[in-house]
């Protein structure tokens, strides 16, 4: 079954057709969805999905754009909605430079805070990193995160940055940018990571890959991805099926 380890279904534009969508899913052969968080109003809806269907699991975590919102409060909620049946990582959390806002310190520290938590809890962790990787590395090396593992998401380095977080043992994420024209970096790292390193994932309603580019992206697209991630890799797509499954069940503890 295709395992989706990145999506985001509680955003607003599902909200049409979120049912219907994400009951086609099992027909698809997409067997399990982990949704993940971004700020404290979507843990809340993150929680709801992960009771309504059996398929789908979650991540709790405040990402960089929303560091603003770690409090010593938000922290506590963090922690007791972690602890639920079927949450399955901390995330997304991180650093995101390519905006001026918040401020870097204000990032780094809830990035910080939230390792801890994520190893308190003995999670895996989901990275979000753009624009930022010296930081991401040297914040993951004096926090020890390799402790908790992890993966990092929608992957933008290079091979040789891959090789540094490949070395704590963190997963690749790969999406719809392998597929992209100008996404030949992300290509020469599928090719440069061992398949057993790889997660596949859309990071949707973000980032469709050709030929749906620009539309409204959904886990019906993982099939484009994996076809790419074995072309590349010169294996059968089936593989990349099995491996990228067997590698999200392993890191995300489920059975």
């Amino acid at each position: 079954m295709i395992f989706e380890s990145h999506a985001h279904y509680e955003d607003e534009r599902f909200k049409e057709d979120q049912k219907e969508l994400l009951e086609s899913f099992p027909l698809n052969g997409i067997g399990y969805v982990v949704n993940v968080s971004s700020s404290i109003d979507t843990i809340k809806k993150t929680l709801e999905l992960t009771s309504q269907y059996q398929f789908i699991y979650g991540a709790v975590g405040i990402h960089p754009e929303m560091a603003e919102e770690i409090t010593d409060e938000s922290l506590s909620f963090i922690k007791e909605s972690a602890i639920k049946s079927k949450i399955v990582s901390i995330g997304e959390i991180g650093l995101d430079y390519y905006w001026d806002e918040p401020g870097r310190p204000i990032q780094k520290k809830a990035f910080e805070q939230q390792i801890d938590l994520a190893k308190e809890l003995s999670l895996p962790m989901i990275i979000h990193s753009r624009d930022a990787a010296k930081d991401t590395l040297d914040i993951m090396n004096s926090c020890k995160a390799e402790e908790a593992g992890g993966v990092i998401h929608c992957f933008s380095y290079s091979k040789e940055i891959a090789r540094e977080f490949l070395n704590k043992g963190y997963y690749i994420g790969v999406g719809g940018v392998v597929t992209f024209k100008n996404g030949k970096k992300l290509r020469e790292v599928v090719e440069y990571a061992p398949l057993e390193s790889i997660l596949l994932e859309t990071d949707c309603p973000y980032m469709a890959p050709e030929p749906h580019r620009g539309t409204r992206n959904s886990s019906l697209n993982l099939t484009y991805i994996a076809k790419e991630i074995a072309k590349i890799k010169g294996i059968g797509y089936d593989k990349v099926i099995e491996v990228t499954e067997k590698n999200a069940k392993a890191m995300y503890c489920i059975e």
